[in-house]
């Protein structure tokens, strides 16, 4: 049975940082893109980051880009979301996805989820 457990998540201040991890169980992680979803209460889910299988090749969205980082680390079966200069806006419950290597990042479709964890920016 495949899960994804997100981690990392909690209370931080306007400006800080956090970083949300992901372990993956039951698949063959180095054989699936991996994505960051974020949803704010009353918001639709957005995609925030993916990333490719070997990691080579990475998306993020423009409301993040230069502030949030994804990586992966296939050896431990686990990808990262860097989250640097937070914003009140990007509050909200960050879940993480596996995916079909086969598409773009844009296009991936997302196959697994986790349960998701909230990030909380006071300002």
């Amino acid at each position: 049975q495949v899960q994804l457990v997100e981690s990392g998540g909690g209370l931080v201040q306007a400006g800080g940082s956090l970083r949300l991890s992901c372990a993956a169980f039951g698949l063959t992680f180095s054989r699936h893109a991996m994505g960051w979803f974020r949803q704010a209460p009353g918001k639709e889910r957005e995609y925030v980051a993916g990333i490719s299988f070997r990691g080579t090749s990475t998306y993020h969205a423009d409301s993040v880009e230069g502030r949030f980082t994804i990586s992966r680390d296939n050896a431990k079966n686990t990808v990262y979301l860097q989250m640097s200069s937070l914003k009140s806006e990007d509050m909200a419950v960050y879940y993480c996805a596996a995916g079909s290597p086969d598409r773009s990042l844009v296009a991936t479709p997302w196959s697994y989820w986790g349960q998701g964890t909230q990030v909380t920016v006071s300002s």
